[in-house]
């Protein structure tokens, strides 16, 4: 099984010193090693966006080139929205990228990798899986 990786388990494995993490970090390593761990573009570029030093920044884009994008469909984007419009509806906001996320995870039928919290109110609303540690 595959499972898509959010930013936040990225960022603990590339950046933090942190052992609270170390569970996630240990995880993402056994997906790794299995070639299981994917990612979409979105989330490439939020890993990227943090590095303002330009030499970490070509460090961490060099490990990540390991990875192929999983491609993004129109039909994601109209899932995204439609998904969005329905935790909207429920009181529960969320970010476009998320969203998206959420729908790419649905087409592939894949879980989601993360320790962001608004996941678990997404998926009281939508059909999502996460992928716990």
């Amino acid at each position: 099984m595959k499972v898509l990786v959010d930013t936040p388990i990225w960022s603990y494995a590339l950046r933090s010193q942190d052992k609270k993490y170390q569970p996630e970090i240990d995880a993402l390593t056994s997906l790794i090693r299995d070639q299981k761990a994917i990612i979409i573009g979105p989330i490439r570029q939020e890993i990227l966006s943090g590095y303002s030093d330009m030499r970490k920044y070509r460090i961490i884009k060099d490990k990540l080139s390991y990875f192929e994008n999983t491609p993004i469909l129109d039909a994601d984007y109209e899932l995204a929205a439609e998904f969005s419009n329905k935790c909207r509806k429920k009181g529960i906001q969320g970010s476009h990228i998320d969203f998206l996320i959420c729908a790419i995870a649905n087409r592939i039928d894949i879980p989601i990798f993360t320790t962001d919290y608004d996941f678990k109110h997404y998926q009281k609303v939508i059909p999502i899986k996460l992928y716990t540690v």
